[in-house]
């Protein structure tokens, strides 16, 4: 019998293929494995320099490996996908069966909306992961953890972008959740978002996850701060509400004493309850 040569060899080993027939042997189905952790850096979905994320693959992946999208905050204007960097590190280390892409968007400014672009931004990086997802070895399969305004994307991009309900579930850390929210506008004036024309109550109820959720939402985790500056507490504290009435799974977890983000023993609580609710239903 001919020899292999050792290249076809680890070739063989790094990718499987298995083919399963139907009864009437008429189908049959490629199951891809890939066993060497990989990263690919500053990924293009689109033709601004802003549009790019970074994937982080797991060895021993394969197409039913899950993925976590992380999405920064920064009020829209400002932030980048560096601010996620200690979610992406402690998910790499504790969630590592996980496929992680941490993404940056379209940067609203001066006569630049952040609605509906950063949205669609979204959309596209779920697309291009979709048509990637046999060279990346990867599911369609989705989670977002989202921080401030990344976490109203989060939202917003799940409860109402979201045709195919590929997301199995979505974390909100201190996002926006309600423009129409009285004690919102106590806060920050949405007009802002806007850039001067004050936007109707259908258009802000249109951007709003609290008026996008349905019943058949995913499930949903929100985490605020009593003493945030930014974020009334009625944003998570309404958001729970209707997500219950309405019988979407979620957890709530209000920490009195915080504001826009926290350290040490609550940081640690916010953890452990993001992984267990991730893994109770991703």
């Amino acid at each position: 019998m001919k020899k292999l040569s050792a290249p076809f060899l680890s070739l063989l080993l790094l990718t499987l293929f298995c083919f399963s027939c139907s009864d009437d042997d008429s189908e049959s189905q490629v199951i891809i494995q890939q066993t060497q952790e990989t990263q690919f850096l500053d990924v293009p979905y689109g033709n601004n320099n802003q549009q790019v994320y970074d994937i982080y693959l797991p060895a021993h992946r394969d197409l039913n490996t899950k993925v976590l999208i992380l999405v920064h905050g920064g009020g829209w204007t400002a932030g980048d996908k560096v601010d996620m960097n200690p979610y992406r590190d402690i998910a790499k280390a504790e969630l590592s069966e996980y496929a992680i892409v941490n993404i940056n968007y379209r940067l609203a400014s001066q006569g630049v909306s952040p609605f509906p672009m950063q949205l669609d931004d979204i959309t596209a990086v779920i697309n291009q992961l979709k048509a990637k997802r046999n060279e990346y070895v990867i599911s369609e399969d989705y989670a977002f953890i989202g921080v401030s305004a990344g976490a109203h994307l989060s939202l917003l991009w799940t409860y109402d972008y979201d045709t195919q309900q590929d997301v199995a579930m979505v974390a909100s850390l201190v996002g926006p959740t309600n423009f129409t929210d009285p004690a919102y506008s106590d806060f920050v004036n949405p007009s802002f978002l806007y850039f001067g024309v004050t936007p109707t109550t259908s258009v802000l109820e249109q951007y709003s996850p609290y008026h996008q959720v349905q019943a058949s939402s995913a499930p949903t985790i929100l985490f605020y701060g009593g003493m945030d500056p930014l974020i009334p507490t009625s944003q998570g504290v309404d958001m729970e509400a209707k997500l219950t009435a309405l019988g979407v799974e979620n957890e709530f977890t209000l920490y009195p004493n915080e504001g826009h983000g926290w350290t040490g023993a609550n940081a640690l609580d916010t953890w452990t309850k993001l992984k267990s609710f991730i893994l109770t239903h991703h």
